[in-house]
């Protein structure tokens, strides 16, 4: 079983950048689907980004389509959210998820792995 651990999330400024890491454990990370969420104060968890099993496939929110990017690098059992002309709105506690061969979708009944969240504050 895969067990995932966040980091990278801090306190920056609107139009800042910020590269958020996800490592996770076990032998066979290539075989599983990664996505982000993310949840605001008061607001539900909502779907940020996604990478099918192997990474074919990516699969990105409509409100970070050209900000946020998904990669993955299996030599280190890490995912990445690189984050780009970050605004206030941003702000939310930022969450892993894995599934085994999955394909990367945007809901978050499709992950039934996940990790604690990384928090990403991002002021006026």
């Amino acid at each position: 079983q895969v067990q995932l651990v966040e980091s990278g999330g801090g306190l920056v400024q609107a139009g800042d950048s910020l590269r958020l890491s996800c490592a996770a454990s076990g032998r066979t990370f290539s075989n599983y689907a990664m996505g982000w969420f993310r949840q605001a104060p008061g607001k539900e968890r909502e779907f940020v980004a996604a990478m099918s099993w192997a990474g074919h496939r990516t699969n990105y929110a409509d409100f970070v389509k050209g900000r946020f990017t998904i990669s993955r690098d299996t030599a280190k059992n890490t995912v990445y959210l690189q984050m780009n002309s970050l605004k206030p709105e941003d702000t939310a506690v930022y969450y892993c998820a894995a599934r085994l061969w999955g394909t990367g979708g945007s809901s978050s009944h499709q992950y039934d792995i996940w990790g604690q969240g990384t928090q990403v504050t991002v002021s006026s």
